[in-house]
């Protein structure tokens, strides 16, 4: 039997087809395919939900990398126009380097918006994660009629939360929670629509493919 084309992949589930650019930052939806590769390179700085449980015999390495599995199935199988989360494979110049997320949680009332991301050692300092944030910044509020777009990140983390404040994030409260290394202080950041839409930091985005999927965000199709 044949494998399924990506134009039928697409048809079914139109998300797929979804494209984000910025500079020369690219993003577009993580495949099943991506999986052996994304798990191999995720740098080992990525923290994953502390309260995930480990299998019996299994070592950091293996347990890391099937969270990644297990993750991408849990937002596909999990997908409602209120409750979502992509993941976007991140490419700089062609080059595959990381992964940012989008992701809401009774959004059709909320309106909110968070975001999580990791890139490999050799892509930062290079102006990559402000891209990949500013590019799925931009679909939530420009495109998706999002209200407001909250993150969070170790009080000691400062290349995200440096990332955050330069897309202009405002503080918004500290509190402690729990990771691999013991207890931390998150420090949590919140971006309004009028603050995006005063900073004309959307205009350098450009997004395609989105017609297609906007009923899997709650949205009529385009007429």
């Amino acid at each position: 039997m044949s494998e399924p084309s990506d134009v039928s992949l697409v048809e079914h589930w139109p998300l797929f087809g979804l494209r984000l650019r910025c500079g020369n930052v690219s993003l577009r939806p993580v495949q099943e395919r991506d999986l052996p590769r994304l798990a191999t390179m995720q740098p080992s700085d990525y923290e994953h939900d502390p309260s995930s449980e480990a299998f019996p015999g299994e070592d950091l390495v293996q347990h890391r990398r099937r969270l990644v599995y297990q993750g991408y199935w849990r937002s596909v199988g999990t997908w409602s126009p209120s409750s979502w989360r992509l993941d976007f494979a991140v490419e700089h110049d062609g080059t595959l380097v990381g992964v940012q997320s989008l992701e809401a949680d009774d959004f059709l009332s909320l309106r909110t918006v968070d975001s999580g991301s990791w890139l490999v050692r050799s892509a930062r300092g290079r102006g990559v994660g402000i891209a990949m944030r500013t590019a799925v910044l931009a679909l939530a509020f420009d495109h998706l009629e999002a209200r407001a777009a909250v993150t969070s990140a170790r009080t000691d983390n400062g290349a995200s939360l440096g990332v955050s404040r330069h897309v202009g994030y405002r503080d918004n409260g500290v509190s402690l929670n729990r990771s691999e290394r013991g207890l931390v202080e998150l420090a949590h950041m919140r971006l309004t629509v009028e603050e995006w839409r005063t900073s004309g930091t959307g205009e350098h985005v450009t997004v395609s493919g989105l017609g297609p999927c906007l009923p899997w965000f709650g949205r009529p199709l385009p007429r």
